[in-house]
């Protein structure tokens, strides 16, 4: 055995008994045991780091400990300037050079159906299975979401972020800060259902389908080809926008403009 000193810095935290939260502490450690090993062995998943400092200097998951080794680790999503000495490959707010694709786990319906409502191509089943989803996300570079950190601990999971809030909107709210989504939004662009793209489509083509209210009040609409819904402005529309302006606004905020 030898013993490494560990420090987590900011909401890495979160994942630690409070006892270890904010300072250095001393742990075990098998002679063979990497740095992922241990991070996670105390708790935090691989996902969520985004550096790693041992005795000072930047190191990979794969370092293995050494008796007095000191392991400072900071979160995927800090906004310590860290660019230059990061191994650790992440996705980074700003950074992305397409929108990140998602798939959601099975308890999180809800995150998913506001991400599709922001325009984000997100894949969900409540029937998906742990294996289904790392599968998913390795096949198609997708970053996996859930509130599961032992799910995020696989090391088949290279981008994966675990949701700290319960509530759907909250989550959505979490997510859209960590990783900068705003600028990248294409609101009303998905299916809430199928996270197809929509298309306008003429009002005499849809006629049939829509209430009589909606006949009276409303013109432009849009429609899903694979499950055939149709999309019109309505108070639901009302409410979504509300909340993408709220997380719009909020991250203007964190980022130092006027909201």
């Amino acid at each position: 055995m030898v013993t490494a000193t560990f420090r987590f810095y900011d909401e890495l935290g979160d994942f630690l008994p409070r006892e270890r939260r904010g300072r250095d502490f001393s742990s075990p450690c098998a002679r063979a045991a990497s740095v992922k090993h241990m991070v996670e062995a105390v708790g935090v998943p691989h996902t969520e780091v985004g550096l790693i400092l041992v005795d000072g200097e930047s190191s990979g998951f794969e370092r293995l400990l050494e008796e007095g080794d000191r392991v400072a680790v900071y979160p995927a999503f800090s906004t310590l300037d860290v660019t230059a000495l990061t191994r650790v490959p992440r996705l980074s707010p700003g950074e992305q050079q397409a929108p990140p694709r998602f798939v959601a786990d099975a308890h999180l319906g809800g995150l998913a159906r506001l991400l599709r409502m922001a325009g984000f191509d997100t894949l969900y089943d409540n029937h998906y299975g742990d294996d289904e989803i790392v599968a998913i996300a390795a096949d198609e570079d997708r970053v996996v979401l859930t509130r599961d950190r032992e799910l995020l601990k696989r090391r088949a999971v290279v981008q994966g972020c675990y949701l700290h809030a319960i509530k759907p909107a909250e989550q959505f709210r979490e997510l859209y800060d960590r990783l900068a989504l705003a600028a990248s939004a294409r609101p009303f662009s998905l299916c809430l259902h199928c996270n197809l793209a929509l298309r306008a489509v003429d009002k005499a083509l849809v006629l049939d389908a829509l209430p009589p209210s909606v006949r009276e009040l409303h013109d432009e609409f849009h429609t899903c080809d694979a499950c055939r819904r149709v999309f019109w402005k309505g108070s639901h529309h009302k409410r979504m926008c509300a909340l993408l302006d709220a997380v719009a606004g909020a991250a203007r905020v964190t980022e130092g403009g006027a909201a």
